[in-house]
């Protein structure tokens, strides 16, 4: 009898643990990737940066795992509302949780909870496409813009802030939110970190792209990027290298700026109403602490974005650390509980790329083949039947190529890429056949 596992997450974290499930059992085995919506890949669908193509064609990778024989995915399955863990138990030899860090850390500042003040990741959901953020979420009708963090999201923001739409119309930016980004007032972007150049989160390739920006001049402070990096990493000296450069340099004129502050964090968003400002500190670092200097800015912003961090939310039914936000597991076993297991961001925290989770999949694959060796199969149901005895249909993988297909028609008909996003799950469920 061979071995079924379900995985609960079909971004990179599940896909690969559904290939290492593959590669690594000794015998038949058999994986169901669940998952709320109805299109897979996680991240590389709704994180990556639409403009990042290269990173963007991970999905081509992903795709061959779940068209692997003994692979199905089964979206529009949520766990705690479609099924929960005793389902799960009832149906499977083993689980495996790979829901991924989905929401943004706050800044715990007066004046967050403004209209105008929102997470990274929710503008990040909304030029990529996200069912749960519709088309009309964001109006980019103020003239400057904060984003708060130094790392690969921020630059993101702040990329696809400063790009022109005709810039992205190659991408697969719904055409919704082109039409929005082409209605774009913003005419400044501050990105701003609480430390020195020397510990921002960004990489070199990245940051470059920024300073290649044909739409907007890039400005750095001198006195904020003056950095010792002779002991540091080769990526923290080239950060400072591009840095100090672009303060060398005068503007040319283009059309937006981009302003990059170091040494300054965020003490109070004003505002009668909705964001109108934002109230920064100079910093200092004492002892390896942030400290403030009671040296105080204003910059008059209509929005603040803040990416200064992620974090995972609880599961249904699956214990959760508060103080790691992480799922307690010993090499991705869940403390306390058998055959369930953990891996990806949810496992480890937000941290690494996301090749990163390969093996980290694979050790927790390995945790799990070792703890059911030898056991007779428990499993008692089968899902399909509890599926639809509550009348949940799947989106199966053939209807996900549906979706696939008809984002690519969309984008022959616009005269727009390869492909463009269909927005909301309604377009979505309507384009797949279900």
């Amino acid at each position: 009898m061979s071995l079924r596992v379900a995985i609960v997450g079909s971004g990179p974290a599940g896909i690969y643990t559904a290939e290492a499930l593959m590669k690594q059992a000794s015998g038949d085995v058999e994986v169901d990737v669940l998952e709320r919506l109805p299109t897979p890949y996680g991240l590389v669908r709704y994180g990556v940066a639409p403009d990042h193509t290269s990173i963007k064609s991970i999905a081509g990778y992903l795709r061959g795992v779940l068209e692997l024989p003994n692979v199905r995915f089964l979206g529009g399955v949520e766990l705690g509302k479609d099924i929960d863990v005793a389902d799960l138990l009832d149906c499977y030899d083993a689980v495996v949780y790979c829901t991924g860090a989905m929401v943004d850390r706050r800044m715990g500042i007066p004046g967050e909870d403004l209209p105008g003040s929102v997470a990274a990741t929710d503008f990040v959901n909304w030029y990529c496409g996200h069912p749960d953020m519709p088309a009309d979420r964001f109006v980019l009708d103020s003239s400057e813009v904060a984003v708060i963090g130094v790392g690969n999201v921020a630059v993101d923001v702040v990329r696809v802030l400063a790009k022109t739409a005709e810039e992205l119309r190659a991408t697969d930016v719904p055409e919704e939110v082109l039409t929005r980004l082409a209605e774009s007032k913003v005419k400044a972007i501050h990105m701003i970190g609480r430390r020195g150049p020397e510990h921002a989160k960004f990489t070199l390739k990245e940051l470059r792209e920024l300073g290649e920006l044909a739409n907007a001049d890039v400005y750095v402070r001198p006195e904020e990027c003056v950095a010792d990096v002779t002991a540091a990493s080769r990526q923290v000296r080239g950060n400072v290298e591009v840095l100090q450069s672009w303060a060398a340099r005068g503007p040319v004129g283009r059309p937006r700026r981009l302003d990059v502050r170091f040494w300054m964090r965020p003490v109070e968003i004003l505002g009668d109403g909705r964001v109108e400002a934002l109230k920064l500190e100079r910093t200092r670092l004492t002892e390896g602490r942030v400290v403030g200097t009671g040296e105080f800015e204003t910059i008059p912003v209509g929005m603040v974005l803040r990416s200064v961090g992620y974090r995972s939310v609880p599961l249904p039914g699956v214990p959760f650390s508060e103080a790691t936000m992480t799922v307690p597991n010993e090499a991705g076993r869940i403390q306390g509980r058998d055959r369930e297991f953990v891996a990806g961001w949810l496992k480890r925290g937000p941290t690494g790329v996301i090749g990163t989770n390969k093996s980290d999949a694979a050790e927790t694959v390995r945790t799990l083949l070792a703890d059911l060796a030898g056991r007779e199969p428990v499993r008692q149901a089968d899902l399909d039947t509890v599926l639809a005895s509550r009348g949940v249909l799947p989106i199966t993988y053939e209807h996900w190529l549906a979706i696939e297909a008809a984002e690519a028609a969309l984008a022959k008909s616009l005269d727009r890429g390869e492909r463009v996003k269909l927005v909301g799950l309604a377009a979505m469920l309507h384009a797949s056949g279900r």
